[in-house]
């Protein structure tokens, strides 16, 4: 292998804040000594999060061995994710007569049809699926841990405690025909809309209007390229999701 100088497109801020949160959790963990130190950890981590190279390609870079490169990401992917707001915790902030925008999305990965929980037949393909919940302006708020691609998404918001936390709150939700029968303070657009009185389809483009910067959220979110087609276990998933965001909250408050 050949090693080659790269850039990577975040903040040094943002390298030195993880790296700062390492060096924390090594301080909790009394360890004296590691291969590499506090920001070249928190380096390769961002590099394998935001490019998605392999670990034998990361390892050779930072000349480290594979096992390390692996324990060293898992750490850090640890760290970041235990900054990532619970629910509750993430609707505190709301104002009276503010919305949020409910909606999911497919991580897709490396499977075989055998693998039948993970397939998707919305997407045609294997994955995971993500909950989120976002501002009005598209700003996330926090995403869900990662379940296999065939939970459809009302099952998913269920079973996350999205739909009974936004009851109790009395928050209201916009989210599209997937989450009809959510009841409670949900608002999905109407179907055969075209079909229906002008007042039914006023509502949908305004329903529409209203939800389409919750897309952002996602397209942020796969900015990081590992959640483009994560080549980690199933289980890791969850966790590289809940890091990449507390990293979106960092960028944000930045």
């Amino acid at each position: 292998m050949v090693p080659y100088r790269a850039t990577l497109d975040v903040p040094h801020e943002l390298v030195e804040h993880v790296s700062w949160l390492i060096y924390t959790r090594r301080c909790e963990r009394g360890t004296r000594w590691r291969k590499l130190g506090c920001f070249h950890q928190a380096l390769l981590a961002l590099v394998h999060l935001r490019k998605n190279e392999t670990l034998p390609l990361l390892a050779a870079g930072f000349r480290i061995s594979t096992a390390t490169a692996w324990r060293y990401v898992d750490e850090t992917l640890e760290v970041l994710a235990s900054w990532a707001p619970g629910l509750q915790e993430a609707l505190v902030g709301l104002d009276e007569g503010d919305f949020v925008i409910v909606d999911g999305t497919l991580i897709p990965i490396d499977r075989v049809a055998a693998d039948e929980p993970y397939y998707s037949h919305k997407h045609r393909k294997h994955g995971m699926n993500v909950q989120v919940v976002a501002r009005a302006d598209g700003t996330p708020l926090w995403f869900s841990r990662a379940t296999p691609g065939r939970t459809h998404d009302l099952t998913a918001a269920r079973a996350h405690g999205i739909v009974q936390a936004c009851l109790t709150r009395q928050i209201l939700v916009l989210a599209d025909r997937a989450y009809q029968g959510a009841g409670a303070t949900f608002r999905t657009p109407y179907y055969h809309h075209s079909e229906q009185p002008e007042q039914y389809q006023q509502f949908n483009r305004d329903h529409a209007r209203l939800r389409a910067p919750g897309e952002r959220a996602f397209a942020q979110l796969k900015t990081w390229r590992l959640l483009r087609r994560a080549r980690c276990s199933t289980r890791r998933i969850g966790t590289a999701v809940q890091a990449v965001h507390t990293l979106m909250t960092c960028t944000y408050s930045g």
